[in-house]
């Protein structure tokens, strides 16, 4: 759990390097992306897989399937699409 000295850091690194959009990871409690995009107007940009794969007919079936719906996402949220 991060304090809320921790969460003021992160959203004032996120305000100061201006970025464009946050993500998620798919291993990880949610509440404290959506709390700094609240915070910051920025969006959510998606969901990266990090230490686990999704099941067999989801998005990161394989470790090149993740590598893939990672970049993918990640640009996404970069060029807001």
């Amino acid at each position: 759990e991060a304090s809320a000295a921790d969460v003021a850091k992160l959203i004032r690194q996120v305000r100061e390097d201006k970025a464009s959009a946050i993500l998620l990871e798919n291993v990880t409690n949610p509440r404290l992306v959506e709390q700094i995009a609240n915070e910051t107007g920025l969006k959510i940009g998606g969901t990266l897989y990090s230490d686990a794969l999704s099941r067999p007919e989801g998005d990161a079936a394989t470790y090149i399937d993740l590598m893939r719906h990672n970049v993918s996402t990640i640009k996404g949220a970069i060029l807001g699409s």
